[in-house]
């Protein structure tokens, strides 16, 4: 593909994804296979030096932006790069490339004009939490709507796209709002050029009204300036149309008619926290991204703790209701406890019956097993031993005894012998006297 225009040096320039008002997206592609986009603010820089006043603000907010992907959340595109175009010299910023539908994509044909709710509630979970990411860390979005957040096919999280609006200065965004903005999913106090965390908050409900309304609560008829007008003064003026009233007309009439009842009850904690958001003075709204994801967690514990009640309650009062007695006096027996009641019954029966028609039994012997008493054998064993083992040291004793006696029997006669004859003691074994030499 050819390249329109150099973005900078190691990033290719694959095309135009979305262009506006508010700066154009471009699909990058670095040197080797990663595909990023690449957003192009519309107001050129002349010189890239800390004199010039567009520069050092492009400068400053970008290195607020750079705070939000300090900690990565799966809800929020990541910054890869940011910096000046070659050609042109537009301030640009490069993100992570999201493979996906965005909301916009999603409520168009083939798919449905809305949303169900168990998706919407997931995707104000997600986009709340998003929203808490960035302003936790000072970053204001200030375009929040339907083609800036994106379904993520890879991970099945919606993402929050397109920081292009938050590093513009105060007059280049009153300028890029007032002729290009998205006009339906502005607060009022865009109109006068301001952005608080709480201008994020309105377009937040705007998004989730439109997901389960099928529209946004004031559709732009045509791009004229009387049409533009006329949404904002809506915005600032007008009240919020009937959220489940246009729902009812615009659920799909495909769906069967069970889910389509099923669809229409909406809980009262999301359509009141819809409520808050679009309030026409910020300070109605909630203050922030933190508050809005906690009031949605406190609202879901609530709603699920409120249903399991409920269930118990009627389960109860279903059984009270069983065991009540009719008209006649009869006294009603729970399903459960009469299915159990009918299953001993059955059995019983069964029993009785293969007990009459089953053939007599053979007569049997019995034949008692001679179990050997093994500890008395085990303690005659023990007792012989130590017999032996007596009668043992008894002998030895007696052995011991007589080899001493006749020991000393010997040595008595010896010392007899010697007394009687005193010569024999110089006497040879043979017993012959030994010669006296001269």
């Amino acid at each position: 593909m050819s390249k329109i225009f150099t973005i900078t040096e190691g990033l290719e320039n694959m095309g135009a994804l979305r262009t506006g008002g508010q700066g154009s997206v471009y699909k990058g592609r670095r040197i080797g296979p990663i595909i990023s986009a690449v957003k192009l603010l519309p107001t050129p820089i002349q010189s890239e030096s800390t004199e010039d006043k567009n520069y050092r603000n492009f400068l400053n907010e970008v290195e607020k932006l750079k705070k939000v992907n300090e900690i990565p959340n799966p809800n929020v595109v990541k910054i890869l790069h940011y910096g000046i175009t070659e050609s042109g010299s537009f301030p640009f910023i490069e993100m992570e490339f999201i493979e996906g539908p965005d909301l916009e994509e999603l409520l168009k044909p083939p798919h449905d004009k809305l949303f169900t709710i168990k998706e919407v509630i997931k995707l104000a979970d997600q986009l709340a939490c998003a929203l808490s990411h960035c302003h936790q860390v000072g970053v204001k979005h200030g375009d929040i709507k339907s083609n800036n957040v994106k379904f993520n096919i890879h991970s099945g999280n919606y993402v929050l796209l397109d920081f292009g609006l938050s590093v513009m200065s105060d007059e280049q965004r009153r300028s890029s709002m007032r002729h290009a903005g998205a006009i339906e999913f502005m607060a009022p106090e865009q109109n006068e050029g301001q952005m608080l965390f709480q201008t994020d908050i309105y377009s937040y409900g705007v998004i989730l009204y439109e997901l389960l309304a099928g529209q946004v609560p004031f559709p732009l008829k045509d791009n004229g300036e009387t049409a533009r007008n006329t949404v904002m003064l809506s915005h600032m003026e007008a009240p919020i149309p009937d959220l489940l009233e246009l729902r009812r007309q615009n659920i799909p009439k495909t769906w069967p008619e069970n889910q389509q009842e099923r669809e229409m009850q909406v809980p009262g904690w999301l359509l009141q926290l819809i409520s808050k958001c679009l309030e026409k003075a910020p300070e109605d709204r909630y203050t922030d991204g933190t508050a809005l994801h906690e009031a949605i967690v406190e609202s879901s514990i609530a709603d699920i703790k409120t249903a399991g009640i409920k269930e118990i309650e009627t389960t109860k009062l279903a059984d009270e209701t069983q065991n009540l007695p009719n008209k006649t006096g009869e006294v009603r027996v729970p399903t459960a406890v009469f299915a159990a009641l009918m299953i001993l019954l059955l059995g019983f029966m069964g029993y009785t019956a293969y007990s009459l028609l089953r053939p007599a039994p053979k007569p049997t012997i019995s034949v008692i097993p001679v179990v050997p008493d093994t500890a008395r054998i085990n303690d005659s064993i023990r007792k012989a031993n130590e017999t032996r083992k007596m009668t043992y040291r008894e002998k030895n004793k007696q052995t011991d005894s007589t080899v001493k006696n006749t020991i000393q029997d010997i040595i008595n006669a010896e010392k007899k012998k010697s007394e009687a004859d005193p010569d024999s003691t110089a006497r040879d074994t043979a017993g012959n006297k030994p010669e006296n030499n001269p």
